[in-house]
């Protein structure tokens, strides 16, 4: 039996080093290719950051997902599109991001293929290892890979370093910017599967099920071998229903090969919306009796088609696509979304009727798929650009590899919107190339492209089913009776838009009430009765489910957020989000717009919605009925009713029976703070909690005009993730951590002395001797001759800082038997070469704003040969301002807070707090 597993995948989230770096000046990007001999020059010669030997204690210390553009401030020199954060080509000292991790790998694990794998970097990532180049990611939205195996010291220490650099958009939309999603440590045998090398299809009849596995494998040792397949698949209850093995494949060295095998399941249990059950494939790879490899593929049985004349089929059964677009973010924690946030999210659109996704507009994490897979929400997946060359097509490669396993996904699409081709010839042609050459990656599912018009003319003519992005752009029914073979959906639909909790447009706050899109877009409910009588068309995607960061509609700055969505940036809904709720399920639904509290506005008639799918709907003002209507179908009523502070009773009737009610009260003062735990709990290590704070009055009722700022404290075993109000202007933080400055160390002057004590008596007198210009002259004789002092001067700038503030040195050692003065004080004294670096807190008594003195004697470090050097970095002196507490002001009436379980056993507890509310606290069990 082998030693090691066959196969492992490790979590490589926890424990990086994070800086900031520079986009364009080396010196503040930590020496990157300043050396003689650069990292594309000579295989592992990273430098700066890049060196395996790089001293990065100064940094901080972080887990992965990490979102820094999150982090930062906003600023109207921003980009509009991007939510006007402190990032991009007017930021560069914000714009480049550094991560190290030093992780170890054991000597048994000579001999294994080990993988780096990173889900998404945004953006245009380079990674090395141990200072060897692997490679650049330019994308960040592909997830990608590097083999390290050769790489690597085993049984010793090694690094990881990753640059990332988002100085340029690749979206129109909030991107966020760093390692938003998670990595992983690939340990395999040389023989194994290949990464992505499993699609599991299947044909379904009345009692059985046709599976169809491809499995590729992959021969990395330098001999020719002999294996078999063994292939167990286990029901959504774990009992495994089917195993086979396949015997006598044979593979040379270094080759790799696909295998085909058929199977039947007898009465499979299928994938569908109400019960997504999802088998899984253990794939064994044999080397005689020996198992080298097992990979895991879960699938799920289910049937899809896209009709030109009845739309969706999902199992055999109509289904109409009912959903919205998805951008990838989220109050508090920007794109780094945490895998339990994902259910969050997706569980918030079902409980509103949504049974589908656009991920729009660029591929989505693993793990939100996955979340999909299990939860039954269907997934319009999305490539990021579209082109012909080697380079867009490898996106696309990837993108149906990775994902052409999850059952979620229904259909795929090429691209969005590409205005300079979509109505060409020459977009007919890309679409077409695009369109041939994915097909060979996934035969089972179709492909769409979404256009915003032209859908005559060019890319409309040639997708297997056409993406309709607003139906005010084009006459559909003419395109259909035109191409009556080609399928549509509504790939993007204009929602009615407006900022939630408010209904009087305040264009300096940046606030709208409920409002059509604009000029040539629908509202919500034209949209979908204009999709509901047309049995062609498979469905629609509104833009947008969430709010999302970014493009700011229709204004700019101070909003700095969409207002598209039907929930805000927390998840909280709108209140067109309950017309959704009512004409896409089949429960009763009754819900009244906006809220009740017009204490300026007495006796004004005020309008507003009553969403219900009930086929009749009462209201009442205190008491008083003020008549029956009946509510259209696929539609509402609008009411109109002088306002008077009270009760606003609704009832709804089916058949004259009364099925439900709902009410709006006018508030009282708030006084009270209501912590409600939304989603999740708190019991394990990387456990999620979505709190959300309500501002309450003495009966317990929202004050839906709140805006109170909140205190939080958090007790126990978790952190705060992030917070967030929905408030698409607000300009607040919403993480609070410790602000990391550092302060390289600038050594400009050199003196060698035969006595120590004579020249450093000069060196801290006055200065008036000569120094020479520090490291001019490399081969000088002094630097070999053991006997020679060396005297270095320099200096170090510190900012102003808190009395609060934390001051640390991180030394390194550039001479022999070093010692360290700052100010004219001693602080580290003869210090061998071999005990290495250190570090010292730094009082406040010794150090001040502004310019310090810096002094090392020593002894020159000998060099080992002419074309290396002795280090010559002496360190770093590190600035730490603590965290400010964390708050979060409420926005009519609500806020959040994302909490996550950090491991231990302490008792959990999160307070929030205000001078005239009082104090409300949640305690998880």
């Amino acid at each position: 039996m082998i030693s090691n597993p066959p196969r492992e995948r490790i979590l490589f989230d926890q424990g990086w080093r994070f800086a900031l770096g520079h986009a364009f000046d080396p010196a503040q990007d930590f020496q990157l290719d300043t050396s003689h001999f650069s990292f594309l020059a000579k295989a592992g010669y990273g430098d700066g950051a890049a060196s395996a030997k790089f001293d990065d204690r100064a940094w901080r210390l972080l887990d992965l997902p990490h979102d820094w553009c999150v982090e930062l401030p906003f600023d109207q020199r921003g980009t509009h599109s991007h939510g006007y954060k402190a990032i991009g080509r007017k930021f560069p000292a914000n714009s480049v991001g550094w991560y190290r991790k030093t992780f170890a790998i054991p000597a048994d694990d000579l001999g294994r293929r080990i993988s780096l794998e990173f889900d998404g970097v945004h953006r245009d990532s380079k990674v090395w290892v141990n200072g060897f180049y692997l490679g650049n990611e330019p994308s960040g939205y592909t997830s990608f890979s590097y083999d390290i195996s050769d790489y690597l010291n085993y049984g010793g220490q090694n690094v990881v370093v990753v640059r990332a650099d988002a100085t340029t958009e690749e979206g129109w939309f909030y991107e966020g910017a760093g390692i938003y999603r998670h990595v992983w440590l690939s340990k395999t045998a040389q023989v194994h599967v290949a990464r992505y090398g499993t699609f599991v299809t299947s044909e379904i009849h009345e009692a059985s099920a046709t599976l169809t596995i491809q499995t590729t494998v992959i021969n990395e040792s330098q001999h020719p071998i002999e294996f078999s397949l063994l292939e167990t698949i286990s029901d959504p209850a774990a009992n495994n229903v089917l195993q086979a093995q396949s015997a006598n494949y044979q593979l040379a060295a270094g080759q790799s090969a696909e295998f085909s095998h058929q199977h039947t399941l007898n009465n499979p249990q299928l994938w569908d919306l109400a019960s997504p059950h999802l088998y899984q494939l253990t794939t064994t790879v044999l080397l005689g009796e020996q198992a080298v490899d097992s990979y895991q593929t879960t699938f799920g049985i289910r049937s899809i088609r896209f009709d030109p004349d009845q739309g969706f089929f999902l199992n055999g059964r109509s289904v109409k696509l009912v959903g919205s677009n998805q951008h990838q973010d989220h109050a508090g924690v920007g794109t780094a979304i945490p895998d339990s946030l994902q259910e969050y999210r997706i569980k918030r659109l079902q409980e509103f009727n949504h049974n589908a996704i656009r991920t729009s507009h660029n591929p989505p994490t693993p793990e939100f798929l996955a979340a999909c897979d299990r939860l039954g929400m269907l997934v319009l997946n999305e490539n990021r650009l579209m082109g012909t060359n080697a380079e867009h097509l490898r996106h696309v490669e990837q993108l149906i590899k990775r994902d052409r396993n999850h059952p979620s996904v229904i259909l795929w699409s090429l691209g969005n919107e590409e205005w300079a081709i979509e109505g060409t010839i020459i977009g007919a042609r890309i679409s077409s190339t695009m369109q041939n050459f994915a097909r060979q990656f996934d035969h089972t599912r179709l492909f769409t492209i979404a256009c915003s018009g032209g859908w005559d003319t060019g890319i409309g003519m040639v997708t297997d089913v056409v993406g309709y992005n607003y139906i005010f752009h084009g006459d559909i029914d003419a395109h259909h009776a035109k191409f009556p073979w080609q399928s549509g959906v509504g790939t993007e639909e204009s929602n009615t838009y407006g900022t939630r909790g408010i209904y009087q447009t305040d264009a300096s706050r940046g606030h709208l009430a409920p409002s059509p899109s604009g000029d040539g877009y629908a509202d919500t409910e034209f949209g979908w009765q204009f999709y509901v009588k047309r049995p062609f068309l498979a469905g629609l995607f509104y833009w947008t489910g969430f709010d999302y960061r970014g493009e700011p509609t229709p204004f700019e700055w101070p909003a700095v957020a969409s207002q598209f969505g039907f929930f805000d940036l927390c998840g909280f809904p709108k209140d067109i989000a309950y017309y959704t709720k009512a004409w896409w399920g089949q429960q009763p639904v009754l819900h009244i717009g906006y809220h009740w509290d017009w204490p300026n506005d007495l006796d004004r008639v005020k309008s507003f919605p009553i969403y219900s799918n009930c086929q009749e709907v009462e209201l009442w003002l205190n008491g008083q009925s003020l008549g029956r209507r009946p509510i259209p179908e696929n539609g509402h009523q609008q009411w109109e009713v002088a306002y008077q502070p009270g009760e606003l009773l609704a009832r709804g009737y089916n058949n004259g029976v009364e099925v439900l009610s709902a009410s709006l009260r006018t508030s009282q003062a708030a006084s009270q703070i209501q912590l409600v735990l939304d989603y999740g709990q708190l019991q394990q290590t990387g456990d999620l909690a979505v709190v959300t704070l309500q501002v309450c009055d003495d009966h317990g009722q929202i004050v839906p005009t709140a805006n109170q700022l909140l205190d939080l404290q958090l007790t126990g075993s978790a952190k705060i993730l992030g917070v967030g109000n929905g408030d698409p202007a607000s300009h607040e933080p919403e993480q609070y951590h410790a602000s990391y400055q550092l302060c390289p160390i600038q050594i400009n002057a050199e003196q060698t002395v035969a006595e120590l004590s004579t020249g450093l008596e000069r060196a801290l007198g006055a200065e008036t001797q000569v120094w020479q210009p520090a490291f001019l002259h490399h081969n000088d004789d002094q630097q070999a001759n053991p006997q020679a002092y060396i005297l270095l001067r320099g200096s170090f700038e510190l900012p102003q800082y808190s009395a609060a503030s934390s001051i640390r040195l991180f030394s390194k050692s550039i001479a022999h038997d070093y010692s360290v003065y700052i100010n004219g004080q001693l602080i580290i004294s003869d210090i061998a070469l071999e005990q290495g670096d250190q570090a010292l807190e730094l009082s406040h008594e010794l150090v001040h704003p502004g310019q310090n003195e810096y002094l090392v004697t020593g002894r020159w470090i000998k060099k080992v040969n002419p074309w290396t050097f002795p280090n010559r970095e002496p360190g770093v002196v590190q600035v730490i301002e603590p965290a400010a507490a964390w708050q979060r002001r409420a926005f009519n009436g609500l806020a959040q807070v994302i909490v996550q379980h950090t491991g231990g056993d302490q008792p959990i507890s999160l307070s929030a707090s205000n001078p005239e509310l009082g104090t409300a606290t949640l305690k998880f069990d």
